[in-house]
């Protein structure tokens, strides 16, 4: 194996949902088996089993938390809800900082029951990254938005493009926002190579890629589409373009995740499913 592949190796995270087969304990040990370093959790999972419980069990396993997802869900317009989110938004920060991530994903919410109003919506959520950086850069965490592909806009989130991500982040210190390059939500944008370029000139700050995650496109769909992420190959996407347009940019070298929402994936052995992406990484993404 070249020096360079096994560098890209070393930064291979999986995440959580991936293997949602697997007990938290069960994703540590499998991980530690196979070499792989990073996983990338969820709060629900985590919370079940214990914060700090998690957190110990993580770094006696020799991993480290790559991420923490997720926040979000910013664009109520009933003042009781926002102050809940807002509120949901805080103790996921914390949860972040006790388990040693720096990375919280963000999804940012879709339109409330009855509106068309996008516009408004994604005021909602610059509003609510106002208040919530420097919460989260006080605890040492940043905020990672993710842009979502479109068929999501209506009921999950109203941030579709890599354009829209950066539109909002950058009215924020980068090191308190962040965004998400997912290739399974922008793989069909033609200008996202620019906009990773964008990306990555942030000046003498840190890039705006907080997080790099990868997910296949396969159709058809499956009804409902949440559950429709590919393994890696499988598809249209090409992530090794992704991957070098990443780096190209000139200031993230950090993990690259595996997050693919799967039944069929689910429904195998997981460590089956992570020898086939370590070896579909190596060959579709290296």
């Amino acid at each position: 194996m070249s020096d360079d592949l096994s560098a890209l190796l070393a930064r291979l995270s999986l995440n959580q949902e991936t293997v949602r087969q697997w007990s938290l304990p069960e994703l540590a040990d499998g991980c530690a088996r196979a070499g792989v370093r990073g996983v990338g959790l969820w709060r629900a999972p985590v919370q079940e089993y214990g914060v700090r419980a998690a957190a110990r069990l993580v770094r006696d396993a020799g991993l480290r938390v790559t991420s923490l997802c997720r926040g979000g869900f910013f664009t109520a317009t009933d003042p009781g809800e926002r102050a809940a989110a807002l509120d949901d938004n805080r103790a996921a920060v914390d949860e972040a900082a006790a388990l040693g991530t720096d990375t919280l994903v963000l999804v940012s919410g879709g339109l409330p029951a009855g509106s068309r109003d996008l516009a408004g919506a994604r005021e909602r959520i610059a509003d609510a990254l106002g208040e919530l950086g420097p919460y989260a850069a006080e605890r040492g965490v940043r905020l990672a938005l993710e842009p979502l592909h479109p068929m999501y806009a209506a009921d999950r989130c109203v941030v579709s493009t890599l354009a829209q991500a950066l539109d909002l982040a950058e009215r924020f210190p980068a090191a308190q926002v962040g965004v998400v390059v997912d290739t399974y939500h922008l793989w069909w944008d033609d200008a996202v190579g620019a906009q990773i370029a964008r990306a990555g000139a942030a000046g003498d700050g840190p890039s705006r890629i907080a997080a790099f995650q990868l997910a296949d496109w396969v159709t058809p769909l499956p009804e409902g589409v949440l559950l429709g992420r590919g393994q890696l190959g499988d598809g249209s996407v090409d992530l090794r373009w992704f991957r070098e347009r990443v780096e190209a940019a000139g200031c993230y070298r950090g993990p690259i995740e595996v997050e693919i929402f799967n039944p069929a994936l689910w429904a195998r052995d997981g460590a089956e499913v992570l020898a086939e992406i370590v070896d579909r990484f190596r060959t579709h993404v290296g």
